[in-house]
Order: structure tokens, then C-alpha cells, then sequence
């Protein structure tokens, strides 16, 4: 399951973000442009802007857990303020 890493609170942050995707999966879908977790409420993806997503429970919670098992290699919008 996701651990996080004691000795990296970002790592630690991830890991919790990924639980709470992971325990409500049905509320997030995966932007196929750029792998990020969105809400399933949003129509564009807020990063890249793409609107294809993968949208299955099942490939959430694997994403979530990936995600939270790295470093963030991505730019998200919060980086270009």
C-alpha cells in the first residue's frame, strides 16, 4: 500500500494525497495529456489543459499510488505563478 517516506515530508505529502484519492477514487480521473489527478468534476485538465481522461477507478488508485511513490517531475499551474 502507499508508505510514505518519513525522511521526505513531500514524498510524505504525496502519499497522503494519494490515500484520500485511493478511498474516493469516483470523485478523480487521470489526464491523458499529462498524467496529472484531476477532480472528475473539471471539464479541462488545470495543468496542461488537455480533456481526455481516463476516468476508471481502477487506473485512480494505480496512478495515486504511483504518484506518490516519486518526486513530482511535472509543472503544474501553481509553478508558472
Amino acid at each position: 500500500m502507499i508508505e510514505p517516506a518519513p525522511h521526505d515530508p513531500h514524498l510524505a505529502d504525496r502519499a497522503e494525497r494519494a490515500r484520500k484519492i485511493s478511498a474516493s477514487p469516483e470523485n478523480f480521473k487521470v489526464c491523458e495529456g499529462c498524467d496529472s489527478i484531476v477532480s472528475a468534476r473539471v471539464a479541462t485538465c488545470p495543468n496542461c489543459h488537455g480533456y481526455r481522461f481516463d476516468e476508471s477507478p481502477a487506473r485512480v488508485v494505480e496512478h495515486a499510488e504511483l504518484l506518490a511513490s516519486r518526486p513530482q517531475r511535472s509543472v503544474t499551474s501553481a509553478d508558472l505563478e
